[in-house]
């Protein structure tokens, strides 16, 4: 596989060959396991929480075009300022703590880890797309000016955004917890 077949808009999953730990560990026996911990519950639940925001983002976002959400304006920049914020400072710890300490772990696993790090400057991008989208949006509402335009834009920036981070998330678990399984390691 190439590396342009591994970039995030691309693939459909993690190859086979970095799938060795994900494929002894099935999600549905994740939390059963004994190396399983709060720890790793909580950045799961960190990762659904991401998930149901860029779905509230979407849904807001057909609501306004439907014309059935008058306090668009507001939700929109509150959610997706939160969403934004809290993921780019997931992804950070992620970068500088969490992969350095799993990377040694399993050698075959460092060039995934290397895909997770390039899967999140590539949705830095789309984190600015998706904030300046937002902001033209919230402009026109100000303005008192028709949005429809704007908000449809947002909404094909808000829908690619789930289907480039649901992706990641995936992945970076089918990574992450069978690591966290396989050698008892803990997100600290």
């Amino acid at each position: 596989m190439s590396d342009d077949d591994l970039a995030l808009d691309a693939r459909t999953g993690l190859p086979e060959h970095l799938r060795v730990l994900a494929d002894l560990y099935p999600r549905t026996e994740w939390r059963g396991h004994p190396n399983f911990n709060d720890l790793t519950s909580f950045w799961l639940e960190r990762h659904g929480m991401f998930r149901q925001l860029n779905d509230l983002l979407v849904e807001g976002t057909q609501k306004r075009l439907d014309g059935a959400n008058p306090r668009y304006g507001r939700e929109m920049q509150h959610y997706t300022s939160m969403f934004l914020n809290q993921l780019h400072g997931h992804h950070q710890i992620e970068d500088h703590h969490y992969f350095p300490q799993f990377i040694p772990l399993d050698a075959r696993l460092e060039k995934g880890f290397e895909i997770l790090d390039r899967d999140h400057h590539a949705l830095d991008g789309h984190i600015h797309a998706l904030a300046d989208a937002t902001n033209a949006v919230l402009q026109k509402i100000a303005a008192g000016e028709d949005d429809e335009r704007e908000a449809r834009t947002l909404l094909e920036a808000q829908v690619a955004f789930r289907s480039f981070l649901h992706r990641h998330l995936e992945d970076e678990e089918d990574l992450v917890v069978p690591v966290i399984l396989e050698y008892g390691a803990v997100l600290e």
